[in-house]
């Protein structure tokens, strides 16, 4: 099976292919459900053909899920030079509209049909595959009784499904609450998750409120319920838990499936890597590569990340996907940086040499000063130890890294190096330090417009993340 990962951003793509996806899925600026995502456009397909020639039997999956108007149909047809220099290998589309543009002007890429399409039946499959398609992402709310049904009468075409992330509440995601509520259209891309914000139940009582007695109920269906809990300051009704299928894969093998979807272009770079590597393990157990045993610690990871409750879906029935989620998404870590490139000796050698000299010239002015003015300046470096660094020393075993720090690092934070087949590394204060690019001096705390390189005794892995364990309560 197919392992297939989303990437918001060039970045994060970087990340999919690393992790172990075989494919990822962008989407292109104005032409995608996620318009709130980076996703790509002007230079970025320089960078995309540099990675796609880096990891030569990836693919690369491209969402114009969208419902076209009329002038974005036109726009979409004044952009096709520049989306020809993407290497796209299939596009993944919901508008009928497209197919005849996308089969002239790109006729070596596979068509996908969107989950946004709610396919779901044998019929719909086979008239799919007479219009061109080769692969059906399912409408979520399929079963894996009526997938296994769909492939046995179309076997040639293709099954995708989602195995991980979040859910709409709506069906196959075509909901109109954002539309309402908010101006914007959940089908132009512009979804804001209002099902996922919070409510108030209005009522004088709040014990009845939090009691789990109440429930919505439609006047035509008296059978059919939603249950309402009040919280802490909120109300779950329309919120659904988030997908994991870890644990079924080989259920989904079973029903024919081809390729395993991960829903989450908006998510962070730690998130994706995190759970397309989780994934991958879980695939190469299942498949024999490795043992259950090696596979686990990974798996493990999948649930430190940010997620609100698991579930399965429509996967094994309804049940499951009934029950609405209350409150945010948790997680046990936040991620702290990303670790771009290994520095060479000579750029190494550079930073080292700053700090060598910055320390002689301090110490020609120190070894100038009268005691006085000594004792005076010690006091001031123990006061201000932020305005007075130390300079790093040469550590001839240790490598410098260049870093992209996210959050907050300090002296007291304890990092976790996070690689593509190392599920975590505890680095000591005694492992590393964070060294200023321009001086050789070694920070007590980094943020995001910190130019900073990692210097560390431990060997790190190309793609490599650091985490910190989360701060607040969660």
């Amino acid at each position: 099976m197919e392992l297939l990962s989303p990437a918001g951003n060039v970045q994060k793509l970087r990340y999919c292919y690393a992790y172990g996806a075989d494919a990822a899925y962008i989407g292109l600026k104005n032409f995608s459900l996620r318009v709130k995502a980076d996703n790509f456009y002007e230079d970025e397909y320089v960078k995309v053909l540099e990675l796609k020639s880096r990891f030569p039997n990836k693919k690369l999956h491209c969402a114009l899920n969208i419902s076209f108007h009329n002038e974005e149909i036109e726009r979409f047809k004044s952009e096709i030079p520049y989306f020809k220099k993407y290497p796209i290998d299939a596009f993944i589309v919901q508008d009928l509209g497209l197919i005849p543009i996308l089969q002239k002007e790109f006729p070596s890429c596979a068509l996908h049909l969107s989950t946004q399409a709610s396919c779901m039946n044998k019929e719909a499959v086979k008239m799919y595959r007479s219009l061109g398609f080769s692969r059906i992402v399912m409408g979520r709310e399929a079963s894996l009784k009526e997938i296994a049904e769909i492939k046995s009468a179309v076997p040639e075409m293709e099954i995708e499904c989602f195995v991980h992330g979040a859910m709409c509440i709506a069906y196959a995601g075509r909901c109109l609450m954002s539309a309402y509520l908010n101006g914007r259209s959940a089908q132009e891309g512009f979804c804001s998750h209002t099902c996922r914000w919070e409510y108030d139940v209005m009522l004088d009582s709040s014990a009845l409120a939090q009691s789990g007695n109440l429930a919505l109920r439609e006047h035509k269906r008296p059978d059919e319920y939603f249950p309402i809990y009040e919280g802490d300051n909120f109300t779950a009704v329309l919120s659904s838990k988030d997908l994991c299928m870890i644990e079924h894969l080989n259920d989904l093998k079973l029903a024919g499936v081809d390729s395993l979807k991960i829903e989450g272009r908006m998510k962070s770079a730690y998130y994706v890597a995190t759970i397309t590597r989780a994934y991958r393990k879980a695939l190469d157990a299942l498949e024999g590569k490795i043992s259950a045993e090696e596979a686990n610690p990974f798996v493990e990871e999948l649930y430190k990340v940010s997620h609100r409750p698991f579930s399965t879906g429509f996967y094994y029935g309804r049940a499951e996907a009934d029950i609405a989620a209350s409150g945010a998404s948790e997680s046990s870590y936040d991620i702290s940086a990303e670790i771009e490139e290994l520095l060479t000796e000579d750029e190494k050698n550079a930073i080292l040499q700053k700090a060598n000299e910055l320390s002689k010239a301090r110490k020609r002015e120190y070894d100038s000063l009268v005691p006085q003015a000594k004792a005076a300046f010690d006091r001031n470096i123990k006061n201000n130890p932020d305005r007075f660094l130390p300079t790093t020393e040469n550590h001839n075993t240790w490598q410098m890294y260049s870093l992209k720090v996210l959050n907050m690092i300090d002296s007291e934070t304890e990092l976790e190096l996070v690689s593509p087949n190392c599920a975590s590394v505890i680095l000591n204060k005694n492992d590393y330090r964070l060294v200023n690019t321009a001086t050789g001096e070694e920070y007590n705390w980094v943020c995001a417009d910190h130019s900073c390189v990692l210097y560390t005794s431990v060997c790190v892995q190309e793609y490599s993340l650091l985490r910190a364990k989360c701060k607040r309560k969660i």
